[in-house]
């Protein structure tokens, strides 16, 4: 079943997202299905903690940047909008410097609520962080 309000070009969402933190950390929208929203960030000095390896922090923007993404393009925006209303993560694995990936798979699309399963993986497709997203289902 095809999820989505309307059909959307992917350059058309990543221009949306110029000049807010999603720009400022390189994540771009990559892909879609009919059921999932695919998207990609750099580990590098704008997203690794003094360690050097991947902040759990940045995992969660990513997650909850492409579940918000995603939830907007369900939605008829003429009416309504899509805020985060609760996000949790479990850190799975250490990523030093490449790509990481995340795929948000719709679980719930609910008149008030959606809730998003995302999967963060490097790019040898190891699991790196799973988040869950609830999503608050706005009327403008």
């Amino acid at each position: 079943m095809n999820i989505w309000n309307e059909e959307f070009e992917l350059s058309d969402v990543n221009k949306f997202n110029k000049g807010c933190c999603v720009e400022h950390l390189d994540i771009r929208v990559t892909d879609f299905g009919d059921d999932y929203l695919v998207a990609t960030m750099p580990v590098d000095e704008r997203t690794r903690q003094p360690y050097g390896v991947l902040h759990g922090g940045a995992s969660c923007v990513l997650a909850e940047s492409v579940g918000s993404i995603a939830s907007n393009l369900v939605l008829d925006s003429s009416k309504y909008y899509a805020a985060g209303l609760e996000i949790n993560a479990n850190h799975v694995r250490p990523v030093q410097s490449e790509l990481v990936t995340a795929k948000a798979k719709v679980v719930h699309l609910g008149k008030s609520t959606h809730i998003w399963d995302i999967r963060i993986t490097d790019e040898k497709d190891k699991l790196v962080c799973i988040s869950r997203l609830t999503m608050a289902v706005i009327k403008k």
